[in-house]
Protein backbone atom coordinates (compact mmCIF):
# COMPACT_ATOMS: atom_id res chain seq x y z
CA UNK A 1 0.00 0.00 0.00
CA UNK A 2 1.39 3.39 -0.82
CA UNK A 3 1.87 6.41 1.31
CA UNK A 4 -1.12 8.29 0.20
CA UNK A 5 -3.09 5.40 0.16
CA UNK A 6 -2.15 4.75 3.64
CA UNK A 7 -3.19 8.48 4.26
CA UNK A 8 -6.59 8.30 3.15
CA UNK A 9 -7.62 5.43 4.81
CA UNK A 10 -9.46 4.28 7.99
CA UNK A 11 -8.44 1.16 10.13
CA UNK A 12 -12.06 0.29 12.03
CA UNK A 13 -10.82 -2.00 14.96
CA UNK A 14 -13.44 -4.13 16.50
CA UNK A 15 -12.90 -6.37 19.47
CA UNK A 16 -14.86 -9.84 19.66
CA UNK A 17 -14.96 -12.25 22.77
CA UNK A 18 -17.99 -13.96 22.63
CA UNK A 19 -20.51 -11.92 20.75
CA UNK A 20 -20.16 -13.58 17.09
CA UNK A 21 -23.87 -12.27 16.07
CA UNK A 22 -23.42 -8.95 17.38
CA UNK A 23 -20.15 -8.01 16.12
CA UNK A 24 -21.64 -9.27 12.82
CA UNK A 25 -24.22 -6.83 12.98
CA UNK A 26 -21.88 -4.12 14.04
CA UNK A 27 -19.56 -4.85 10.33
CA UNK A 28 -22.57 -5.21 8.54
CA UNK A 29 -23.45 -1.66 9.94
CA UNK A 30 -20.33 -0.40 9.12
CA UNK A 31 -20.66 -1.88 5.63
CA UNK A 32 -24.09 -0.79 4.98
CA UNK A 33 -23.77 3.25 6.25
CA UNK A 34 -19.58 4.06 5.17
CA UNK A 35 -20.11 5.16 1.48
CA UNK A 36 -17.50 8.23 1.46
CA UNK A 37 -14.04 7.06 2.50
CA UNK A 38 -11.84 4.14 2.07
CA UNK A 39 -11.57 2.06 5.32
CA UNK A 40 -10.06 -1.81 6.14
CA UNK A 41 -12.12 -3.88 9.52
CA UNK A 42 -9.83 -5.34 11.43
CA UNK A 43 -11.42 -7.69 13.63
CA UNK A 44 -9.81 -9.00 16.82
CA UNK A 45 -10.93 -11.94 18.47
CA UNK A 46 -10.06 -12.29 22.31
CA UNK A 47 -9.95 -15.88 22.11
CA UNK A 48 -13.67 -16.19 22.02
CA UNK A 49 -15.24 -19.95 23.44
CA UNK A 50 -18.29 -19.91 21.94
CA UNK A 51 -17.44 -19.45 18.01
CA UNK A 52 -15.25 -20.41 15.34
CA UNK A 53 -14.03 -17.03 14.85
CA UNK A 54 -12.78 -18.25 11.38
CA UNK A 55 -16.67 -17.81 10.95
CA UNK A 56 -16.12 -14.08 10.12
CA UNK A 57 -14.40 -14.43 7.21
CA UNK A 58 -17.30 -16.83 5.84
CA UNK A 59 -19.64 -14.03 6.52
CA UNK A 60 -16.93 -11.73 5.81
CA UNK A 61 -14.01 -12.13 3.21
CA UNK A 62 -12.72 -8.65 2.89
CA UNK A 63 -12.00 -8.60 6.84
CA UNK A 64 -8.99 -8.75 8.71
CA UNK A 65 -8.89 -11.12 11.45
CA UNK A 66 -6.23 -10.90 13.78
CA UNK A 67 -6.78 -14.24 16.45
CA UNK A 68 -5.42 -14.08 19.87
CA UNK A 69 -4.63 -17.30 21.66
CA UNK A 70 -5.65 -15.87 24.94
CA UNK A 71 -8.03 -12.69 26.25
CA UNK A 72 -5.75 -9.71 26.15
CA UNK A 73 -9.01 -7.75 27.48
CA UNK A 74 -10.07 -4.16 25.63
CA UNK A 75 -6.68 -1.73 25.49
CA UNK A 76 -4.21 -4.95 24.36
CA UNK A 77 -6.85 -5.89 22.23
CA UNK A 78 -6.72 -2.51 20.45
CA UNK A 79 -3.37 -2.67 20.45
CA UNK A 80 -2.95 -5.83 18.74
CA UNK A 81 -5.30 -4.50 15.93
CA UNK A 82 -3.49 -1.35 15.71
CA UNK A 83 -0.11 -3.08 14.87
CA UNK A 84 -2.10 -4.89 12.10
CA UNK A 85 -3.75 -1.59 10.66
CA UNK A 86 -2.56 0.48 7.60
CA UNK A 87 -4.13 3.13 7.75
CA UNK A 88 -2.98 6.71 9.00
CA UNK A 89 -6.74 7.02 11.09
CA UNK A 90 -7.54 4.43 14.04
CA UNK A 91 -11.14 3.95 14.83
CA UNK A 92 -12.05 1.88 18.08
CA UNK A 93 -15.30 0.75 17.71
CA UNK A 94 -17.33 -1.31 20.59
CA UNK A 95 -18.64 -4.33 18.50
CA UNK A 96 -22.07 -3.38 20.47
CA UNK A 97 -22.74 -0.53 18.10
CA UNK A 98 -24.77 -0.04 15.03
CA UNK A 99 -23.88 3.04 12.94
CA UNK A 100 -27.33 5.21 12.28
CA UNK A 101 -25.32 6.88 9.49
CA UNK A 102 -22.15 7.32 7.55
CA UNK A 103 -20.93 8.81 11.02
CA UNK A 104 -17.14 7.34 10.42
CA UNK A 105 -17.00 9.78 7.07
CA UNK A 106 -18.49 12.33 8.68
CA UNK A 107 -15.77 11.59 11.34
CA UNK A 108 -12.97 11.31 9.33
CA UNK A 109 -13.25 14.29 6.82
CA UNK A 110 -13.56 16.58 9.91
CA UNK A 111 -10.76 15.20 12.08
CA UNK A 112 -8.40 15.22 8.87
CA UNK A 113 -9.19 19.05 8.22
CA UNK A 114 -8.55 20.14 11.72
CA UNK A 115 -4.99 20.11 12.76
CA UNK A 116 -5.43 20.91 16.57
CA UNK A 117 -8.17 17.88 16.78
CA UNK A 118 -6.55 14.30 18.03
CA UNK A 119 -9.57 12.56 19.18
CA UNK A 120 -12.80 12.46 17.58
CA UNK A 121 -16.58 11.07 19.03
CA UNK A 122 -19.63 10.75 17.66
CA UNK A 123 -22.95 11.08 19.26
CA UNK A 124 -24.07 7.83 20.81
CA UNK A 125 -27.92 6.38 21.82
CA UNK A 126 -29.20 4.05 23.39
CA UNK A 127 -31.86 1.24 20.91
CA UNK A 128 -34.62 3.86 21.86
CA UNK A 129 -33.09 7.17 21.05
CA UNK A 130 -31.59 8.56 24.20
CA UNK A 131 -29.09 10.22 24.17
CA UNK A 132 -25.87 8.97 26.32
CA UNK A 133 -23.89 11.60 28.06
CA UNK A 134 -20.21 10.54 27.36
CA UNK A 135 -18.95 13.77 26.95
CA UNK A 136 -16.78 14.50 30.59
CA UNK A 137 -14.58 17.53 32.19
CA UNK A 138 -11.54 15.86 34.05
CA UNK A 139 -12.21 15.59 37.68
CA UNK A 140 -10.60 18.34 39.36
CA UNK A 141 -10.92 19.16 43.09
CA UNK A 142 -12.86 22.71 42.20
CA UNK A 143 -15.68 21.31 40.14
CA UNK A 144 -16.05 18.62 42.97
CA UNK A 145 -16.76 21.37 45.26
CA UNK A 146 -18.85 23.47 42.32
CA UNK A 147 -21.15 20.56 42.36
CA UNK A 148 -20.81 19.73 46.02
CA UNK A 149 -21.37 23.02 47.40
CA UNK A 150 -24.35 23.08 44.38
CA UNK A 151 -22.00 26.43 43.21
CA UNK A 152 -23.18 25.08 39.92
CA UNK A 153 -26.75 26.22 40.34
CA UNK A 154 -25.75 29.76 39.88
CA UNK A 155 -24.01 29.36 36.93
CA UNK A 156 -26.09 29.67 33.62
CA UNK A 157 -27.40 26.93 31.56
CA UNK A 158 -24.96 27.45 29.11
CA UNK A 159 -21.61 27.86 31.61
CA UNK A 160 -22.93 24.53 33.27
CA UNK A 161 -23.27 22.46 30.15
CA UNK A 162 -20.19 23.78 28.80
CA UNK A 163 -17.95 22.93 32.62
CA UNK A 164 -19.59 19.92 33.73
CA UNK A 165 -20.84 18.35 30.56
CA UNK A 166 -22.04 15.16 31.34
CA UNK A 167 -25.69 15.61 32.09
CA UNK A 168 -25.56 19.05 31.89
CA UNK A 169 -24.53 19.27 28.44
CA UNK A 170 -27.45 18.18 26.03
CA UNK A 171 -24.77 16.52 23.56
CA UNK A 172 -26.78 17.84 20.74
CA UNK A 173 -24.13 20.40 19.80
CA UNK A 174 -20.21 20.23 19.15
CA UNK A 175 -18.10 20.48 21.78
CA UNK A 176 -14.31 20.16 23.20
CA UNK A 177 -14.27 18.23 25.95
CA UNK A 178 -11.68 16.66 27.81
CA UNK A 179 -12.94 12.84 28.00
CA UNK A 180 -15.00 10.44 26.10
CA UNK A 181 -15.64 6.83 25.90
CA UNK A 182 -13.58 4.56 23.95
CA UNK A 183 -17.27 3.19 22.15
CA UNK A 184 -16.64 5.10 18.98
CA UNK A 185 -12.59 6.48 19.64
CA UNK A 186 -11.29 7.71 16.19
CA UNK A 187 -7.99 9.29 16.22
CA UNK A 188 -4.90 10.32 14.39
CA UNK A 189 -2.52 7.56 14.50
CA UNK A 190 0.58 10.07 14.29
CA UNK A 191 -0.47 10.72 18.43
CA UNK A 192 1.25 7.56 19.04
CA UNK A 193 4.01 8.71 18.61
CA UNK A 194 4.02 11.00 21.68
CA UNK A 195 2.50 8.25 23.94
CA UNK A 196 4.74 6.34 26.25
CA UNK A 197 6.30 3.31 24.23
CA UNK A 198 4.28 4.47 21.64
CA UNK A 199 0.83 2.75 21.91
CA UNK A 200 -1.76 3.87 24.04
CA UNK A 201 -2.12 2.82 27.52
CA UNK A 202 -2.68 -1.55 28.28
CA UNK A 203 -2.20 -1.41 32.04
CA UNK A 204 -5.34 -2.04 32.49
CA UNK A 205 -7.64 -5.39 31.17
CA UNK A 206 -10.77 -3.70 30.98
CA UNK A 207 -12.72 -0.21 32.66
CA UNK A 208 -11.48 3.38 33.13
CA UNK A 209 -8.69 2.88 29.98
CA UNK A 210 -10.41 5.34 27.91
CA UNK A 211 -10.12 7.68 30.67
CA UNK A 212 -6.64 7.31 30.75
CA UNK A 213 -6.09 8.16 27.20
CA UNK A 214 -7.83 10.99 27.29
CA UNK A 215 -5.22 12.25 30.15
CA UNK A 216 -2.51 10.90 27.85
CA UNK A 217 -3.59 13.02 25.17
CA UNK A 218 -3.78 16.10 27.36
CA UNK A 219 -0.62 15.26 28.55
CA UNK A 220 1.64 14.41 25.88
CA UNK A 221 0.58 16.46 23.09
CA UNK A 222 -1.47 19.92 22.38
CA UNK A 223 -4.16 17.97 20.63
CA UNK A 224 -7.94 18.16 21.17
CA UNK A 225 -11.16 16.10 21.45
CA UNK A 226 -14.11 16.88 19.63
CA UNK A 227 -17.68 15.82 19.91
CA UNK A 228 -19.78 15.72 16.65
CA UNK A 229 -23.15 15.17 17.05
CA UNK A 230 -23.96 14.86 13.34
CA UNK A 231 -22.49 11.21 13.64
CA UNK A 232 -24.86 9.11 14.62
CA UNK A 233 -24.50 5.86 16.69
CA UNK A 234 -26.47 3.15 18.97
CA UNK A 235 -24.69 2.04 21.39
CA UNK A 236 -26.44 -1.11 23.19
CA UNK A 237 -24.00 -1.08 25.89
CA UNK A 238 -22.18 -4.12 27.50
CA UNK A 239 -22.78 -6.49 25.19
CA UNK A 240 -19.39 -8.55 25.53
CA UNK A 241 -19.14 -8.55 29.19
CA UNK A 242 -21.03 -6.87 31.84
CA UNK A 243 -24.98 -5.28 31.22
CA UNK A 244 -25.89 -2.02 31.81
CA UNK A 245 -26.26 -1.88 35.29
CA UNK A 246 -23.24 -0.57 37.51
CA UNK A 247 -22.43 -4.28 39.17
CA UNK A 248 -20.06 -3.94 42.44
CA UNK A 249 -17.48 -6.30 40.80
CA UNK A 250 -17.39 -3.51 37.54
CA UNK A 251 -17.32 -0.15 40.31
CA UNK A 252 -14.70 -2.34 42.05
CA UNK A 253 -12.67 -2.55 39.43
CA UNK A 254 -13.29 0.98 37.59
CA UNK A 255 -12.45 3.09 41.21
CA UNK A 256 -9.70 0.77 41.30
CA UNK A 257 -8.31 1.67 37.70
CA UNK A 258 -9.23 5.18 38.03
CA UNK A 259 -7.19 5.91 41.55
CA UNK A 260 -4.34 3.58 39.38
CA UNK A 261 -4.35 6.27 36.66
CA UNK A 262 -5.59 9.48 38.62
CA UNK A 263 -2.28 8.96 41.12
CA UNK A 264 0.00 8.66 38.08
CA UNK A 265 -1.34 12.15 36.55
CA UNK A 266 -2.37 14.04 39.65
CA UNK A 267 -0.75 12.68 42.17
CA UNK A 268 -1.55 10.60 45.65
CA UNK A 269 -2.72 13.48 47.88
CA UNK A 270 -5.26 15.15 45.03
CA UNK A 271 -6.30 12.06 44.38
CA UNK A 272 -7.37 10.85 47.89
CA UNK A 273 -9.00 14.61 48.06
CA UNK A 274 -10.98 13.59 44.85
CA UNK A 275 -12.01 9.95 46.22
CA UNK A 276 -13.42 12.01 49.57
CA UNK A 277 -15.12 14.33 47.47
CA UNK A 278 -17.17 11.75 45.59
CA UNK A 279 -17.49 9.40 48.01
CA UNK A 280 -15.55 6.58 46.95
CA UNK A 281 -13.96 4.87 49.41
CA UNK A 282 -9.40 5.02 48.62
Amino acid sequence: MTVAEKTNLISIIILNYNTFEMTCDCIQSVIDKTKNTNYEIIVVDNASSNCNPDNFLIRFPQINLVKSDVNLGFSKGNNLGIENSEGSVILLLNSDTILINDAISECFNRLIKEDEIGIITCKLLFPNGDIQHQCRPFDTISLNLTERLRIHKLWSIEKRSRRLLGGYFDHKTEMICDRIWGTFFMFKKEILNSFPKNKLSDQFFMYGEDNEWCYQLRRYTNKKILYLPTAEVTHIMGGSKFNKSESPEKLAIINQNKKKYMSEYYGSFKTKVLFFLQGIKP
